[in-house]
């Protein structure tokens, strides 16, 4: 058990075989290191990929980042959501279709924990909701790499979350001795991405160790814990999820708050679903 268990951390972590992002990305995270940048030559240079830009238009301008509808260009995009978001939409948008062939309903799932971040960042007054939402947007990508470079162990996970009564996240520790969480860590690594939504990703479901970002790997486990009970999109399982005491604490949040985000979120899930990705 342990060789699979090695073999397959190799096969899961091989750097070929991590979704491939555009070139378009390499580009712009180029530019960003350089100070003196504007925003208009980093607009320009995602401007180019015309379906690219389409899709981030489209996500900038739907309801989980707050400004419906009102943003017109990427450079407007940029200016109003820092790059730390354009990024992270760029990813999601690049692994979109992977992701809605890996797993039916995990798209609506991120995007409803993208939603609930966004809703739960602000209510605890945080700045920047908008890094928070796309924390929520990227936190279940190791669950792609698995299912796309390792289909029939996908396959064995979901089998196993059914037959066993357990959750995805603990189906997955059974069969692969770890799980998406850990996969998430590492693509992360990988993509160079902040350090709050790295630990965010990595730590989701267990935000009590997070270290740096505690508030934003806390954000979007509540988050997480709010679409599960709505049965919003599918992550994987049917199971109730875990909400950690701990997270509520570190939000500074009492139950009554969580249901002022419960009620928000269900108003914006309409609106979320009606978006038709």
């Amino acid at each position: 058990m342990e060789d699979l268990k090695t073999s397959v951390k190799g096969q899961v972590l091989a750097i070929q075989d991590l979704p491939t992002l555009p070139g378009v990305l390499d580009e712009v995270t180029k530019l960003v290191e350089n100070p003196e940048t504007s925003t208009e030559e980093i607009a320009n240079v995602i401007a180019k990929d015309q379906v690219l830009s389409a899709k981030v238009l489209k996500m900038v301008n739907s309801p989980i980042y707050g400004f419906p509808g009102r943003i017109s260009s990427i450079q407007h995009g940029l200016v109003l959501l820092g790059f730390n978001v354009i990024r992270g939409i760029i990813i999601s948008t690049s692994v979109f279709d992977m992701m809605v062939q890996a797993m039916q309903g995990l798209w609506e799932h991120s995007v409803g924990v993208a939603t609930a971040s966004n809703i739960l960042a602000r209510r605890a007054g945080f700045d920047d909701p908008e890094e928070y939402a796309v924390a929520g947007l990227l936190h279940d990508l190791g669950k792609v790499v698995t299912a796309v470079q390792l289909p029939e162990l996908h396959e064995t996970i979901l089998n196993t979350a059914k037959t066993k009564n357990l959750s995805y996240y603990k189906a997955e520790k059974h069969v692969l001795g770890f799980a998406h969480d850990r996969i998430n860590a590492w693509l992360a690594r990988h993509w160079h991405l902040p350090g709050n939504i790295r630990e965010a990703m990595s730590r989701h479901h267990s935000p009590h160790m997070a270290e740096l970002y505690k508030s934003t790997a806390c954000v979007v486990h509540l988050g997480d814990f709010m679409v599960r009970l709505f049965e919003f999109g599918n992550s994987g399982d049917d199971q109730t999820a875990y909400l950690r005491p701990e997270a509520m604490k570190e939000l500074g949040f009492k139950m009554s708050d969580l249901e002022r985000c419960m009620d928000e979120l269900a108003d914006q899930l309409l609106d979320v679903s009606d978006m038709g990705f």
